[in-house]
């Protein structure tokens, strides 16, 4: 399993290289269109929609058309309705549980995750649209904390964090993501090669002590990410979103967390003044 883990994540660590390498922006905008196809095939297969492979290509299709119909920069209305999405609807959840699967609001809230995943895809376009190193120094504060959680919890996780959710997350796991992220991210501010980064620019427009609440608040939404998903997998009755990835499930396995992440980190990058191309 270990090795079949590494492998598809070499594998996709090089493709995302290349693509990103590449500077093309059809090659991005065809990738990002069979990601997001692929993720909402899960999502519609976790909610029991009916028909789930010609609905997610139709979905692909339309994240292209979008995404050449309208200025990126225009997303930011989505981008916030995404947040308060995750703010009040879906963060609540964690506590209270999901609605039934049948039923109108079943149906509902369905759709909302739909909104909330094409936020996040939207959201990864127009970052781009900044740089590429931009896009994934965003993503890397999610895969940071991811780890630094894993190593912080196997180390010294007592006290679970959600444990009707997702039994094997401990808050000391939790802590430990927050301060990788807090502590690397400081660290890049030091060095010039960093200077194009989220967290850098974040750190210049804002001070220490609202950088350490902005960054603290990126944290909380990716665990908030990969709990929801993990909700809505335990109501499915599965362990894994798909086997799109071997060793690693589906793409929703993987993007849980950046799911409530990019559309914030993209609000972020607007309203501090990050100078976004059109």
């Amino acid at each position: 399993m270990l090795k079949q883990r590494i492998v598809t994540a070499v594998v996709l660590l090089l493709a995302l290289a290349a693509v990103l390498g590449s500077g093309s922006q059809l090659a991005f905008q065809l990738t990002l269109a069979l990601f997001f196809g692929a993720a909402c095939w899960e999502a519609l297969k976790l909610f029991h929609v009916r028909y789930p492979l010609p609905l997610a290509a139709l979905a692909a299709v339309m994240l292209v058309v979008l995404l050449h119909g309208v200025p990126v920069t225009n997303w930011t209305p989505l981008a916030l309705l995404c947040v308060l999405i995750w703010g009040l609807r879906f963060m609540p959840a964690l506590k209270v549980g999901l609605p039934a699967v049948e039923g109108a609001r079943g149906v509902l809230f369905t759709l909302v995750f739909l909104i909330a995943l094409l936020g996040c895809f939207i959201a990864i376009a127009a970052l781009y649209q900044r740089s590429a190193v931009y896009l994934v120094s965003i993503m890397a504060i999610v895969w940071v904390a991811d780890i630094g959680a894993y190593f912080a919890g196997r180390a010294f996780g007592k006290h679970k964090l959600a444990l009707h959710i997702s039994p094997g997350k401990s808050w000391e796991g939790a802590a430990g993501g927050w301060a990788a992220v807090l502590v690397l991210a400081a660290a890049s501010s030091f060095h010039p090669l960093f200077a194009d980064t989220f967290a850098v620019r974040l750190q210049q427009h804002t001070g220490w002590p609202v950088w350490v609440l902005l960054m603290s608040l990126l944290v909380a939404a990716s665990i908030v990410g990969d709990l929801f998903e993990s909700l809505l997998k335990r109501r499915a009755g599965i362990k894994d979103s798909s086997n799109l990835l071997p060793g690693h499930g589906g793409v929703l396995d993987r993007i849980d967390a950046l799911i409530p992440v990019m559309p914030l980190a993209l609000l972020l990058s607007v309203q501090l003044s990050v100078q976004l191309s059109a």
